[in-house]
């Protein structure tokens, strides 16, 4: 071997010991592939080539990437480019090997096959190829086609390339020993790589199914939750990419790589795993009085035990004065039960309303609800007088807003606490490591005043307080809950602009929110026609 053929030999072997570098570096499946081909076309200096990838029943190769230089072909991979080209069977319809195809060949039979002129060889078919050289014009004269298989022995895929051309005079020659070599070796370094990819990326969709059975398992629980699981990871998302494109006021030096918008991805879809904790009849809690039922349907049969208690007590009256036949005492005696029967009826419906808890109790209506527990009495079915509503009753009916009582908040708001400790237990890739801490901090405040570790702004990551606007959004505008309709756009953003000047939420991320018409992307994608209303972010302040 020639001085300039062993520097030319060394400088090939150093870029394939590059090429297995950068192979194991990329991320995306598409572009490993295509990565794979382009760097054995270079090493090799072919024209062309072809990478077919094994499918799942192990019975055919599948096109994956298909180049052509001279030609200017290129499909699949990124390119966007679908090939159209049938798989190739690596056995024939009696079972037997299909040899008669190169590609199927060297994958049935684990060994390189290095083919000098198509048009001459001999034991394969290559009238396909024919067909294409009398298609286009073009002459597939050399074929180097090496099987790629894993550590474990596995085909996982075939590379074929086509037409090495001489460096100086352009012309088309065979593949030499060298380039089979550097080729197999390569082969062997990509399938490596693309093992490693596809088995990773495998890990990741497990994951990934793993969280959304999580979030299965919560909506099964409560399907006024199931939703917010998925529109909460999606607005945060929107609200960082929009953070990731400014490039002017405090947030201009915000960036996220991929890997980075894959970690928020995760956290925003575990950020209310702890709900899978909470007790249902607390989740679903449509009425004040609600448990695994509403019990207000109790309170029903206790006026009409009172209502007939009324009418029984009017009877025996009436009854009383038979031997003396007073018919204008009687009439009285009717009048007043009629008045008392209206006085049920009318405390009846006016529980019914305070249960519905739809809006802010007023304090005259709370004291109603005690008079109503403290006048009234019933006679409970072991026969004892007692007051008309229990003391738990009393305080479910009296809740000022919405319809849980303080203990029930409590046991709502541990869910943040949950989610913490079950996603700190978790061993964190270091790709992952934050997510414990975006998905734990969206019920956190700028000042302080949050749950569950009272965290404040400068403690928080970015990342954390886009949750936690994206967290807030959400359950404004939702109108899956059972205690309340969805706000228009207009209405939550007011509210928001209000928790912004109080404290409550980031005012440089909720600037990107509203500047960059995230709140209305979010909108026309997840809400109803009717909440995606007019906006005038002047009148919010914004100028």
């Amino acid at each position: 071997m020639g001085k300039e053929s062993t520097v030319n030999l060394f400088r090939r072997l150093e870029q394939l010991n590059g090429i297995g570098a950068a192979l194991s570096r990329e991320r995306d499946i598409d572009r490993l592939l295509e990565n794979i081909l382009e760097a054995a076309k270079a090493i090799t200096g072919a024209d062309g080539g072809t990478l077919y990838s094994v499918t799942e029943d192990q019975s055919a190769l599948k096109f994956e990437i298909l180049r052509t230089d001279s030609l200017g072909i290129r499909l699949g991979g990124t390119t966007g480019k679908p090939i159209d080209f049938p798989h190739l069977p690596l056995r024939n319809a009696d079972g037997s090997p299909n040899d008669s195809l190169v590609a199927a060949h060297a994958a049935i039979h684990d060994r390189t096959v290095n083919i000098a002129d198509a048009y001459s060889a001999q034991g394969f078919d290559f009238s396909g190829t024919r067909a294409f050289d009398a298609r286009t014009g073009y002459h597939s004269q050399s074929f180097l086609t090496v099987p790629m298989k894993n550590h474990d022995h596995e085909l996982i895929g075939v590379l074929q390339l086509i037409n090495p051309r001489d460096q100086e005079t352009g012309a088309v020659t065979t593949f030499s020993e060298a380039d089979q070599g550097l080729a197999e070796s390569l082969a062997s370094q990509a399938a490596i790589a693309l093992t490693n990819r596809l088995l990773i990326s495998q890990l990741e969709r497990l994951f990934e199914s793993f969280v959304n059975l999580i979030n299965l398992a919560i909506d099964e629980k409560s399907p006024y939750t199931g939703g917010h699981c998925q529109r909460v990871p999606a607005l945060t998302l929107m609200l960082a990419d929009a953070v990731n494109a400014t490039r002017q006021g405090p947030l201009a030096s915000f960036r996220m790589s991929e890997r980075d918008r894959y970690e928020l991805k995760m956290a925003g879809l575990l950020h209310d795993c702890g709900k899978i904790t909470t007790p249902v009849h607390v989740v679903d809690k449509a009425t004040k009085l609600q448990t695994i039922y509403d019990r207000i349907g109790l309170v029903d049969t206790r006026f009409e035990v009172l209502k007939r208690d009324a009418e029984l007590a009017a009877l025996r009256r009436q009854l009383a004065l038979r031997p003396v036949v007073d018919a204008r005492a009687e009439g009285q005696e009717l009048q007043a039960l009629q008045h008392e029967i209206q006085a049920l009826e009318e405390d009846r419906d006016f529980l019914r309303r305070c249960n519905t808890g739809t809006e802010a109790m007023r304090p005259e209506d709370q004291q109603r609800v005690r008079d109503i527990a403290a006048m009234r009495h019933w006679r409970n079915p072991q026969g004892v007088q007692t007051s008309f509503l229990t003391a738990e009753e009393v305080e479910n009916l009296t809740i000022r807003a919405g319809t849980l009582t303080q203990a029930e908040r409590d046991t709502i708001n541990y869910h943040i606490v949950a989610t913490i400790k079950m996603l700190e237990t978790l061993p964190w890739p270091r790709h992952l490591k934050n997510v414990p801490e975006y998905a734990g901090g969206h019920h956190e405040r700028m000042d302080g005043k949050g749950y569950p570790r009272g965290l404040t702004r400068e403690q928080m990551s970015l990342q954390a307080r886009m949750m936690g606007i994206a967290d807030i959004f959400e359950a404004l505008t939702a109108a899956d809950r059972p205690y309340k309709s969805g706000m228009t756009l207009s209405e939550a953003l007011a509210i928001m602009c209000r928790m912004r000047d109080n404290g409550h939420i980031d005012p440089d991320l909720f600037e990107v929110f509203v500047r960059e018409g995230v709140y209305l992307r979010y909108g026309q994608e997840f809400l109803d026609a009717g909440q995606v209303d007019g906006v005038d972010i002047a009148a919010l302040g914004f100028v």
